[in-house]
């Protein structure tokens, strides 16, 4: 019974991001079939053959953004942050004891050697129930994805993944070019609309001209929706905060709590998210630096140097610090 729902629940979880693909599928037939091919008069070739060139290269950035931010995993931390048998079977004696205090003496010995400088409100080792496992800096549990991601930013039910570490970058390029996609349809699509709204054409063309109708308006309530949104995340890479620690700053050991601990500055910042290859910015390739554990922050700016890692390192874990 239980994987029965689980079944039915993951498939639920997928109507928004087909509801998308599909608005994707009808805006291609309604700009490209109905407005280039059949809207727009065929003395205007040029203006056909100039939108359609502008129109498909969007398109496609626009798609293999969302299919990278949907089907990139977010990451899980290493295996040496997860407790072996021994240390599992220690702590539960400790939880089976009461005895808090130990419990919690255990988990900052077990992560003495591990590179994790936040902690819990009470000042003590952040640690998993779930999945067992001492919990990097920045890494939270996702009740949806049911792991610990790194660098876990929110779970998106409109790709239907957590957007994390690995695939950040991919959220910010799927929003901005959904905003560019929805911009460009409008405004290209503006006069038509508006001619569609004075009457102009013939009766047989009714069905055609509420395509261009509804792209236009469409096109602009998507449009409202992502610029809030895609401002909202430039805004947090350019503070280096997920949305998690805008609403919840990290706290770290001894200092207590920072919102700006992992503020490098704006152009470090961008370079984290984006990497250091400018020509690679705004192509949906894996550019992002570190290895999703370990983070520079504003009190030791030496440790940035870290490298930029390999997709196939980072899906595989990376051994070392």
């Amino acid at each position: 019974m239980t994987g029965c729902l689980d079944c039915c629940f993951r498939t639920v979880r997928w109507i928004p991001v087909v509801f998308i693909w599909a608005v994707i599928c009808w805006s291609y037939y309604a700009y490209v079939v109905v407005l280039l091919a059949n809207t727009i008069p065929k003395e205007n070739m040029a203006e056909k053959v100039i939108l359609g060139l502008l129109y498909h290269p969007l398109l496609f950035l626009f798609g293999w953004a969302y299919y990278q931010i949907i089907y990139t995993n977010p990451t899980s931390p290493p295996m040496q942050f997860f407790l072996n048998d021994d240390q599992l079977t220690r702590l539960h004696e400790a939880e089976v004891a009461s005895d808090k205090e130990k419990g919690a003496q255990l988990l900052e010995e077990f992560a003495q050697h591990l590179p994790v400088l936040t902690r819990t409100y009470n000042q003590g080792v952040r640690y998993c129930e779930k999945c067992k496992c001492i919990k990097p800096d920045r890494a939270h549990h996702c009740s949806v994805c049911k792991m610990c991601v790194t660098k876990m930013d929110h779970h998106c039910p409109w790709v239907n993944n957590c957007v994390s570490y690995i695939n950040y970058k991919y959220f910010i390029l799927f929003l901005l070019y959904a905003e560019l996609y929805c911009l460009f349809i409008a405004f290209t699509d503006l006069k038509y609309f508006v001619t569609f709204w004075k009457g102009i054409g013939s009766a047989d063309k009714d069905t055609m001209n509420f395509h261009v109708l509804f792209l236009f308006i469409v096109s602009i309530m998507f449009s409202l929706s992502v610029l809030g949104l895609l401002g909202y995340h430039l805004y947090l890479v350019l503070r280096n905060q997920t949305t998690l620690e805008s609403f919840r700053p990290p706290i770290f050991k001894n200092t207590g709590p920072d919102k700006f601990a992992f503020n490098l500055g704006k152009g470090n910042n961008w370079r984290e998210v984006f990497g250091d290859d400018s020509k690679k910015w705004f192509l949906p390739l894996l550019t992002c630096k570190g290895d999703g554990v370990k983070y520079p922050t504003r009190f030791d700016l030496r440790s940035q140097n870290y490298n930029t890692m390999e997709e196939g390192q980072v899906r595989n874990g990376y051994d070392g610090y």
